[in-house]
C-alpha cells in the first residue's frame, strides 16, 4: 500500500488537523519577524541558482512536445525562483473551508502540497544562511559551493522526503486529470475565484491541470523526475565532484 493510500485511510479529522498544522508551520516559516533569514539576499540568489540547475536538468523534457508543458510547469510552479507568496496566501485562506468539502484523495495532496512547500523553504533559509557565510558578499553560488552547504545543512531524510513529495503530488495531478468533471468544475470556478481574490491559486490550479493533460499518463514523467533528484542528492551528500551530471 502507498502512502498516499495510507494516508486516505486516516479519519477525516486527522487529515485536517495535518493540513492545518501543514499550514501553520509554512505560515510561521515565511514570517520575516519570526525568522531573519527570510531577508537575506542569498535566498533569492538561491533561488534563481537552483532554477536554472533545474531547468538544465529538464533539457530533455523541455526538448519533448508531449512533456514540455509539465517541465515547464515544474519549474515555474513548484521550483521556480519568483515569490510564491499570493498564491500561498490564497491556499492559506482557503484549505481550512475547503478541507470540509475535499475528497480524502485531494486532502491528501493538499497536505503534501503545503508539506513540500513549507520543507522546501524550511531548506532554502538554511542553505541561504549557509552560503552567506561561507561566500563573500558579491561572490557568486557556484556548484562546490552550493555542494558544501547542502552537506553542512544535512538531514538527508528530510531530503528523501521532499523528493517523495514531489512524485507524490505529481501523481495525484495526473490522477485528477483523469477526473472530467475536476476540470469542469475548475472552469467554472474562474469568475468567483477572481471575485473572492483567490486569482493565483486558481490561475496556479489551471496550469497545473493543463500541464498534466498534455502527457496522457504522467507515471514515466514523476518517476524520471524522482529518479534523477534521488541520484543527485546521493550525489551531494557523497562530495562528488560532478552532482549535477545526467545519467
Amino acid at each position: 500500500m502507498t502512502a498516499p493510500d495510507r494516508c486516505a485511510r486516516l479519519p477525516l479529522a486527522v487529515l485536517r488537523a495535518r493540513l492545518l498544522q501543514r499550514l501553520q508551520w509554512h505560515r510561521s516559516l515565511h514570517d520575516a519577524q519570526r525568522d531573519p533569514r527570510n531577508a537575506l539576499a542569498r535566498l533569492a540568489d538561491l533561488r534563481r541558482w537552483q532554477q536554472r540547475r533545474l531547468a538544465a536538468g529538464f533539457a530533455a523534457f523541455l526538448a519533448e512536445p508531449r512533456t514540455r508543458p509539465a517541465a515547464e510547469f515544474f519549474l515555474s510552479d513548484l521550483y521556480g525562483d519568483r515569490d510564491f507568496s499570493g498564491r500561498d496566501r490564497d491556499v492559506a485562506r482557503v484549505l481550512p473551508k475547503m478541507a470540509k468539502l475535499l475528497p480524502t484523495r485531494m486532502l491528501v495532496a493538499a497536505t503534501d502540497g503545503i508539506e513540500l512547500a513549507a520543507l522546501s523553504h524550511a531548506f532554502d533559509l538554511r542553505m541561504a544562511a549557509a552560503l552567506d557565510r561561507a561566500l563573500a558578499l558579491a561572490a557568486p553560488i557556484d556548484t562546490a559551493a552550493y555542494a558544501a552547504a547542502y552537506r553542512h545543512v544535512g538531514l538527508p531524510r528530510l531530503r528523501r522526503q521532499q523528493i517523495v513529495l514531489v512524485g507524490r503530488i505529481g501523481g495525484a495531478l495526473d490522477q485528477a486529470v483523469r477526473m472530467p468533471a475536476l476540470w469542469s468544475l475548475l472552469k467554472m470556478c474562474r469568475v468567483p475565484a477572481r471575485l473572492a481574490g483567490l486569482d493565483e491559486l486558481q490561475s496556479f490550479l489551471e496550469r497545473g491541470f493543463g500541464a498534466f493533460r498534455t502527457l496522457d499518463g504522467a507515471q514515466d514523467f514523476v518517476g524520471r523526475i524522482v529518479a534523477a533528484e534521488t541520484a543527485v542528492s546521493r550525489r551531494l551528500f557523497a562530495g562528488d565532484p560532478d552532482p549535477f551530471r545526467a545519467e
